[in-house]
């Protein structure tokens, strides 16, 4: 049985400058009971590995306009201008990576892979700095894996174990970083009893699960 904790006590769970797995995809299926105490307890330092930051006053977004993120590794910042001017005044690291890799980097530090190899970017500024290994005749970059101290995911519930199910578009990023992160911390809608969520629809099982937020008022 999980003990539901507090969002407040959630986000003095996580020191600064740790790094991040945040769920979601512009903001659609982030944790952002999770997202807004951090804000409030004046989080600094972070480093956040996500899809996107999505936009100002959502999701990510609030971390950003908070100033408590000094790097980001996302595949696109396009829609939070915050973060692109703050990328250009140097106030934030941002590393660009596609999309596909990334979600591969994230499952390659979830289940125990030394990195990946991909063609995308060969030939590119994306390939300065990384080994090309070939392959039958094939030539590949190798990605390094990418895991986090946290992996802040939402799930559409959960029950008293920590098993968790997820709806729509929280299936691209959360159930994967739920994997790679040192500690999983889960924000569920609500939380049932067992046996309520059928087997099939569980994707992230409870066993990877150490703190469930309470259910949502």
């Amino acid at each position: 049985m999980k003990h539901a904790v507090k969002a407040a006590e959630a986000a003095e769970m996580i020191p600064d400058g740790s790094t991040l797995l945040i769920g979601g995809f512009m903001a659609v299926g982030s944790p952002h009971r999770l997202i807004d105490a951090l804000v409030a307890r004046g989080a600094k330092n972070m480093t956040v590995i996500a899809n996107d930051t999505a936009m100002p006053g959502r999701g990510i977004g609030k971390l950003i306009s908070a100033g408590s993120v000094t790097k980001v590794i996302a595949s696109h910042i396009g829609l939070n201008p915050e973060t692109q001017q703050k990328m250009i005044s140097g106030e934030i690291d941002v590393d660009l990576v596609p999309q596909g890799t990334l979600v591969e980097r994230i499952r390659a530090a979830g289940v125990g892979l030394g990195g990946i190899l991909t063609p995308t970017g060969l030939g590119t500024l994306v390939e300065e700095g990384k080994q090309r290994i070939e392959v039958d005749g094939k030539a590949y970059l190798l990605e390094t894996p990418l895991g986090g101290d946290f992996a802040l995911i939402a799930a559409h519930q959960a029950d008293y174990v920590g098993n968790l199910e997820y709806s729509l578009t929280a299936h691209n990023f959360n159930p994967i970083m739920a994997m790679a992160g040192s500690t999983v911390i889960a924000e569920p809608q609500t939380i049932v009893p067992v046996g309520v969520i059928s087997p099939d629809a569980v994707k992230t099982p409870g066993i990877l699960v150490d703190h469930l937020l309470e259910r949502a008022h």
